[in-house]
């Protein structure tokens, strides 16, 4: 009789262990982005204001994703259809696409829903869409594929570089505005059944949440003052001689009036996570 019980109970701790042990199998996640994607590995290039990216926040929170880092500073969602077959993207278990801000900063036709469905190239941001769509489900047909819109910004000043600059998503560029762009990638999720991140609504990432203040000159006084949003529209910025708008202490959701904070990637991480765990 103590040695049936001690058996059954020797099993008992064997199969408790083997469900204790048990790890989810590892997956890779490819996400494809532009500079808020690149930084992630770069924080370097962000003079430090930050730690670290979304996808290190992800994985953090999300252990079994392995991820593979395709942000390409710069780029537009045009320029990485153009080079699709030139990016070395693998088959993956999950992909990511966060692409659109430059494409409106750089005057790029968004095109019609029409150019996506019936796949008219990579001459317009819809079209370029469909082809990086494309790629990914040859690539693997099975991977589950995320859209993230932009997310709205403000006057932008790189931090390295001050000719480097643009005015915020509060006004168009080109006859376009940024809202449409994010409203198209929402459209193409929707049309796919795909699920999409929209950044661009997302009330902790309003205009008036991205920076705490622009320092400028006053123009009537010649003296540095601190703007909030939108005070700050139109005074103006000489990247020759002013001092660098975005002192520390201006952070907010950004360290420059686009790119996220530590703050502003752990939102985005989390409106990310749930989704991610809604498709588990």
């Amino acid at each position: 009789m103590k040695q049936t019980i001690l058996t059954q109970g020797l099993l008992l701790v064997a199969i408790v262990c083997l469900f204790c042990s048990f790890e989810p199998r590892a997956l890779t996640w490819v996400a494809i982005g532009d500079s808020i994607t690149y930084l992630n590995d770069h924080p370097n290039e962000t003079g430090n204001r930050i730690t670290k990216g979304y996808m290190t926040r992800v994985v953090e929170k999300l252990p079994h994703l392995r991820y593979v880092n395709q942000g390409h500073n710069g780029w537009t969602a045009v320029r990485i259809a153009q080079e699709i077959e030139n990016l070395g993207l693998t088959k993956a278990d999950l992909y990511s696409v966060f692409l659109g801000t430059n494409d409106w900063w750089s005057g790029r036709p968004l095109g019609r829903f029409q150019d996506y469905q019936t796949n008219t190239g990579n001459g317009t941001v819809y079209g370029a869409f469909r082809q990086i769509i494309d790629k990914l489900r040859s690539l693997n047909p099975e991977a589950p594929i995320v859209l993230i819109t932009p997310l709205q910004r403000v006057d932008f000043v790189y931090i390295t570089n001050y000719k480097n600059n643009a005015y915020g998503s509060y006004k168009p560029k080109n006859g376009q505005l940024l809202e449409s762009f994010a409203l198209a990638i929402d459209s193409i999720g929707r049309y796919e059944k795909i699920p999409v991140v929209d950044l661009y609504h997302l009330k902790g990432l309003g205009l008036n949440k991205l920076v705490r203040f622009k320092r400028l000159k006053d123009p009537q006084t010649g003296q540095y003052r601190n703007y909030r949003y939108p005070d700050f529209i139109d005074v103006p910025f000489n990247p020759e001689t002013d001092e660098y708008p975005y002192p520390v202490e201006s952070i907010r959701m950004t360290y420059d009036g686009l790119h996220p904070s530590d703050k502003g990637y752990e939102l985005i991480t989390r409106q990310l996570v749930k989704v991610l765990k809604q498709m588990d």
